[in-house]
């Protein structure tokens, strides 16, 4: 799944740091004399940076160490206790966060006079012991799918018994470390995509040192294998876009989607630009979904690809791919911003299959074909199974080819309970990557949880420029409770290109 903002990551790693020993900034419980030369200035605030070095595998000493990174953002007025400290995740898995230390603030902006900001990087991704097993982040994207397999077998033979240290269940009991470390009795966890995967984990571990949970853009463990909402909700946003901005019509949208989609399942489309592609079937569904959600309704006003796509798709269907290859253009300009060997590592342990991770990988590969054969009547949404399957990243085919870990037990297989913490669960009603019915999932695991659903918004519906969202999320975590949501019917409407016949 991916994260909470869509940009390149110039970011410089830490110079190495001594075992053992915890560099810092500020005179905060990990300080050291010297500022570390990575900790991130926030104008205002006190910042308070350190290492805690963690084995890579618990049981497995001699694997070695990662060292995970992590910078408090102290609250302005710093003379009264603390009222929580907000640890957020912006997803990937792959993302770094404290690269994102100046969007993380933003976000938070409103709370930060009397709540403190805590910052990790999970480990393998920016200052924690970033991992590489072979990987392109960079081209990664833009590969055939049969690249793109060969790449995630090359990382898990590369990584062989290290692979187990790159779990959802590794990454937060780092995070308690880390406040273990701080003294921070407990944390507001603010997950965002994969966050909303993630966060959970350490909430059922660690029920004690929660606060409360803010889930934006969620999805639950057990999320359907086939990805068939995800699908479904690309349709159903082409109609919610086309209503609202009357100036295309729904059914229409999704109809030629669908005519491009069987199109392009045996006629791909080459695409020039920078990132020069092969467009087919899977990776237009990969565009629409995952890419062409992000960060919609961020700014309404300025027309994004999803927002160019109803007249593509037409002027595809008449025989003009130039506005499609457009679409595809801007799609690809922007370079990856996740860690890819962590992300694929991550995905490959901790999500679920439709095959057996006991059997041979032509067992495995006859297990996926049986299982798209029973799609294939209906497919999914506007697309064929087999092309949606190849749409997506962290799912289809994607770990076919990884070993797998034994006796792992995937996050969809834990059975702890949650704990009674208010919870609040955000999704944008234009969200592919994360669409409202896995939000809701998401909700009803906890014994006390808000949904809502945010009109206009895609993936993830924070970013939303009116401060609706900003003004809930804050009443939330100071109070317990969501209060008047009546503001999101406010949330104007994304710009769309006008189909013309």
């Amino acid at each position: 799944m991916r994260s909470m903002v869509r940009s390149g990551i110039g970011l410089a790693l830490a110079a190495a740091v001594i075992a053992g020993v915890v560099t810092g900034c500020g005179d905060g419980p990990s300080s050291s004399p010297a500022r570390a030369d990575w900790c991130p200035t926030v104008e205002g605030h006190q910042v308070d940076c350190g290492v805690v070095e963690r084995k890579l595998v618990a049981d497995k000493p001699e694997l070695g160490n990662v060292e995970v990174s992590y910078a408090l953002v102290r609250r302005s007025r710093v003379d009264a206790p603390s009222a929580g400290t907000i640890t957020p995740n912006p997803g990937g898995p792959g993302v770094p966060t404290i690269a994102h230390a100046a969007e993380a603030v933003q976000i938070s902006q409103a709370l930060l006079d009397d709540h403190d900001l805590l910052l990790i990087d999970p480990r393998g991704t920016g200052l924690s012991s970033p991992m590489n097993c072979g990987v392109d982040t960079e081209t990664y994207p833009f590969e055939t799918r049969e690249q793109q397999l060969r790449d995630v077998a090359r990382c898990g033979e590369q990584l062989g018994p290290r692979a187990a240290g790159y779990t959802s269940v590794a990454t937060v009991d780092d995070f308690d470390a880390v406040r273990d470390r701080l003294g921070i009795p407990k944390l507001v966890l603010y997950g965002i995509s994969y966050g909303t995967y993630l966060l959970p984990i350490y909430a059922q571990r660690y029920p004690d040192h929660v606060q409360s949970i803010v889930l934006s853009g969620a999805y639950p463990p057990d999320f359907d294998r086939t990805q068939r909402p995800n699908a479904e909700a690309v349709s159903l946003a082409l109609q919610r876009i086309c209503e609202r901005s009357r100036v295309c019509d729904g059914d229409t949208a999704v109809s030629d989607l669908r005519t491009v989609a069987d199109r392009l399942r045996t006629q791909p489309i080459p695409v020039e630009g920078p990132n020069p592609v092969l467009l087919t079937e899977g990776l237009l569904g990969n565009l629409i979904f995952e890419v062409g959600s992000t960060n919609v309704g961020a700014h309404p006003e300025e027309l994004t690809p999803f927002g160019m796509l109803p007249a593509a798709l037409h002027s595809a269907v008449r025989g003009d791919d130039g506005p499609l290859r457009e679409f595809v253009t801007r799609s690809t300009a922007e370079p990856g911003y996740e860690n890819i060997n962590a992300y694929l590592a991550v995905a490959c342990n901790d999500y679920q299959t439709l095959w057996s991770l006991d059997a041979t990988l032509p067992q495995r590969e006859q297990q996926y074909r049986d299982a798209l054969a029973k799609l294939a009547p209906t497919g999914l949404g506007a697309f064929s199974a087999e092309g949606f399957g190849a749409a997506q990243r962290d799912g289809g085919e994607s770990c076919i080819r990884w070993p797998g870990l034994e006796d792992h037990q995937r996050p969809d297989q834990m059975r702890d309970a949650l704990p009674d913490v208010p919870v609040l669960v955000l999704s944008g009603d234009l969200d592919a990557i994360t669409p409202d019915v896995n939000g809701k999932l998401a909700a009803a695991r906890f014994p006390h949880a808000t949904f809502i659903s945010v009109p206009n918004t895609g993936h993830v519906p924070d970013l939303e420029p009116s401060g609706c969202i900003a003004g809930i999320v804050d009443r939330f975590i100071r109070t317990g409770e969501a209060g008047s949501t009546a503001c999101v019917a406010a949330i104007p409407p994304i710009a769309v290109t006008p189909v013309t016949n």
